[in-house]
């Protein structure tokens, strides 16, 4: 019997390099807006028609270290041109190994928040970005 695998063990790789370590991932869906069209003469119900496709916005967060890749990414887009990237998502199974795997296309930053500071906790530290897309695709 072929047990499902945990989620909590990922990688995150962003234009084929390793992009460090991330507590969370999230926001990673894909769906399709719903068309509802009726004529005057359609006694039953009205067809329902494929309409806009859409990605969501994908959430990464990861502990403050002294790496800036992320920050900076963000940062060139708010000076000028947005850089776009391919961000790969991949799932790892006991050894390690890679079990499923998801490519991003044509991904860029759209928010940055800063970790929140609290002298009286004992949490670490996390830097949030939130990535905008154009398309995920299941590789393995």
């Amino acid at each position: 019997m072929a047990y499902p695998y945990g989620k909590f063990r990922y990688k995150v790789e962003i234009d084929g390099l390793e992009a460090g370590g991330f507590s969370e991932v999230t926001g990673f869906d894909a769906s399709i807006d719903v068309i509802e069209y009726r004529e005057g003469d359609m006694v039953q119900t009205p067809l329902k028609i494929p309409g806009l496709k859409k990605y969501g916005n994908i959430t990464l967060k990861q502990g403050l270290t002294t790496s800036t890749v992320l920050y900076d990414w963000i940062i060139a887009g708010v000076n000028g041109a947005v850089e776009r990237k391919t961000i790969t998502i991949t799932l790892l199974d006991e050894e390690e190994t890679p079990a499923a795997s998801w490519q991003v296309i044509n991904a860029w930053p759209t928010k940055y928040t800063a970790p929140d500071f609290n002298a009286t906790s004992s949490e670490v530290a996390i830097d949030t970005l939130e990535i905008a897309h154009e398309g995920m695709t299941r590789v393995s």
